[in-house]
């Protein structure tokens, strides 16, 4: 199945498969951005992860030097700490020189970053957690929104839905691609995302458990060995702290393969998928 859809095109991608934006140290960089942009995802690297601006301009020259494929940045935004707009100046002018298709902000109100950016006709979409936030950016003018569900890691919310009861609602509440996040990581979160109206999807736990993401070993493969009926995996949900290192897709991952070969595997399960779903139809009533 030819997989191109409104956001394939405006991402610039062969996929609607987005690779989450990482907060620790080292670990939302090329290393993990340029292996997504060849599989034919978009990958992004996140500002937070760097020690300084200049570390940032050197790894987004070395990924624009490493893929000719697209590449994006993300500019998370934390209340009462030091990632304030102002934080990002220097790495908003870097990424404008390096002709970035498309930013993404997170956390708190993008706007300010948002606006810049389309000025500079370059795509702009922001992550969020709630129905609420998500209408308000598309009133703000995003081109996309990446809603995270209550599967996903991360800080929670109070108002905060499952994935599922966010892309069946949000298609109907806004008229931008909706980017389903929060417990995927096979094929078949994959296919139930578009046929819930998502437009694609938006992976951070399963590219964790990838080779090429800079992390220790011991801690993919807890990610590969966790089991979902374990009462903490199933306490991550309510954790309005933080819901853990590795979100409820872990439940469906059980081994750590290449980007390329995580990317693939989705895509050939689900044109199986696709096939499967073809022969329901010789059954009568």
């Amino acid at each position: 199945m030819n997989f191109e859809n409104s956001l394939t095109k405006l991402l610039g991608v062969k996929y609607p498969i987005i690779q989450g934006a990482f907060g620790w140290p080292g670990t939302g960089t090329s290393d993990i951005a340029v292996p997504v942009a060849e599989a034919g995802g978009l990958g992004i690297l996140t500002t937070i992860c760097y020690k300084d601006p200049e570390e940032f301009q050197g790894d987004l020259k070395k990924a624009k030097e490493l893929t000719d494929k697209p590449v994006s940045v993300n500019f998370t935004l934390m209340k009462d700490t030091k990632y304030t707009n102002d934080y990002h100046e220097e790495f908003i002018k870097m990424t404008l020189n390096q002709g970035i298709r498309t930013i993404f902000t997170s956390g708190y109100d993008g706007t300010a970053i948002g606006h810049r950016f389309k000025s500079a006709g370059v795509n702009w979409i922001h992550k969020c957690a709630t129905i609420r936030h998500a209408v308000s950016a598309a009133r703000k003018g995003v081109d996309a929104i990446v809603i995270v569900g209550l599967e996903g890691t991360g800080y929670k919310s109070p108002e905060q839905h499952t994935t599922l009861i966010n892309i069946t609602n949000l298609v109907k509440l806004v008229n931008v691609p909706v980017i389903a996040a929060g417990g995927i990581a096979d094929a078949r979160g994959f296919m139930g995302a578009l046929a819930m109206g998502a437009s694609g999807i938006y992976m951070g736990t399963a590219f964790m458990a990838t080779k090429e993401f800079k992390v220790a070993e011991k801690f993919k493969q807890n990610i590969a060995k966790q089991n979902i009926t374990d009462a903490k995996n199933a306490k991550k949900i309510y954790d309005m702290e933080h819901g853990g290192a590795a979100s409820l897709a872990s439940g469906v991952i059980d081994s750590v393969p290449t980007v390329k070969e995580f990317i693939d595997k989705i895509i050939g399960d689900a044109n199986v998928l696709l096939d499967e779903m073809k022969d329901w139809g010789r059954f009568e009533e």
